[in-house]
Formats: C-alpha cells, structure tokens, sequence
C-alpha cells in the first residue's frame, strides 16, 4: 500500500464460550503464542496478550489491510480448531460470539501493555464482567446486558 501510513492500536478481548475458565496454565503459554504467530503472519504487531481461564485479552498495532471483523474471525477460530486438535480440553472448544475492540494513541501504548500484563492481579480486585463493562463504558460504546460476555447461570 504505497503512501498509506498508519498507527493503529487496538485492544481485543474475547471470552470463552459460556465464559467457562478452559484455558488452564500447562497450555496457556503455548496458546498465547500460537496466537501470536497469528497475528504476525496477518502483518500486525503483537504488543501484547494475556488474559485468565475464561478471557483473553490481546493488543496489536493492526495493520490496515485486513477488517477488525476479518481477523477476529481468524484469530478465533484458527485458535480453537488448535485447542481442539492438540485435545486441551475434554469436548469443543470454542470462543464465545462478539469481542471487544479498543482503539489506543501511541501515548496509551504503556498503560494497556501494564494493563494487560497484569491481569491476573487484577482479577484478583475485580471480576471480569465489570472490567469488561468498565471498559465499554469508558469508550462510550452502548450495549444490551443481555450480550455481554457472561457467564452459565
């Protein structure tokens, strides 16, 4: 793409299907960086991810070739047909629908990087639920209660 200069940074969250904390500490390592060979071949940059049993939480200078919507889709589902064929888990895995997407400026870039580098001692304060309404909130992005990545009642 000649004469097209961008900076782009976005944050992405996605949960579990069901919300359910699948994603265990013998393989989480291994999933992070399976996704970020992802992201690569896709011409972003990896920033950073991590994230909990139940949610991930990935942050990319995003190139401009490819939708939002196009490498999520990716993302998730080349990440769980992995999960499944390395048999991580007892029956399907699979991402629950929607995600959230965060644009950044270059200023923010350390703060999200910290943000996300520590979100298992952040967790420990506050469930993810509300961060991820927090975060909603925060960027002014309306939703229905009904869609938020929640967990099995």
């Amino acid at each position: 793409m000649a004469n097209t200069y961008t900076q782009l940074y976005i944050q992405f969250v996605f949960a579990v299907q069901n919300r359910i904390s699948l994603i265990q500490p013998r393989w989480e390592a291994e999933l992070y960086r399976y996704i970020g060979g992802i992201v690569k071949n896709h011409k972003h940059k990896l920033i950073a991810i991590n994230g909990m049993p139940d949610h991930v939480h990935l942050f990319v200078g995003f190139h401009p070739t490819q939708s939002i919507s196009d490498f999520m889709r990716i993302v998730k589902g080349e990440s769980s047909e992995w999960i499944n064929n390395k048999k991580f888990v007892l029956g399907k895995f699979q991402w629950q629908e929607g995600y959230g997407a965060f644009s950044y400026g270059r200023s923010q870039i350390d703060d999200v990087y910290q943000y996300i580098q520590n979100q298992k001692q952040h967790h420990k304060v506050r469930p993810f639920q509300e961060e991820y309404k927090l975060l909603l909130k925060k960027f002014e992005i309306s939703f229905d209660e009904r869609y938020i990545l929640n967990s099995v009642e």
